[in-house]
């Protein structure tokens, strides 16, 4: 037993092994990161920028509370949607606050 001991503190390790063990690690956690969480998410962002930009007035829009209407008017980051069979109501929303666009035919 203490002459395991004795062996344990007489083996040295060198500073490059030491800071390769500690790298190692941390560099699989960020690949994982980026790959699980970060390239997911920016994929996600094109496509609701490619979805916002392609909307168009008559378009059908689900908004992010669940709201179905058409877009009336459409100006830089806002637009006009009437919600409704009797058109009378008609509110403006920023761009962002829609979740899904179908296209009007």
């Amino acid at each position: 037993m203490f002459r395991y001991l004795i062996l344990a503190a007489e083996t040295e390790v060198s500073p490059m092994a030491s800071l390769l063990t500690m790298v190692v690690p941390f560099a699989i956690l960020g690949v994982f990161f980026y790959f699980m969480i970060i390239k997911p998410q920016k994929k996600e962002q094109k496509r609701t920028a490619a979805m916002l930009s392609s909307l168009e007035v008559g378009d059908s829009v689900l908004t992010n509370s669940g709201f179905y209407g058409n877009v009336i008017d459409i100006a830089d980051d806002t637009v006009i949607v009437e919600f409704g069979n009797n058109k009378n109501c008609r509110i403006p929303m920023q761009k962002s606050a829609i979740a899904q666009v179908e296209k009007a035919e």
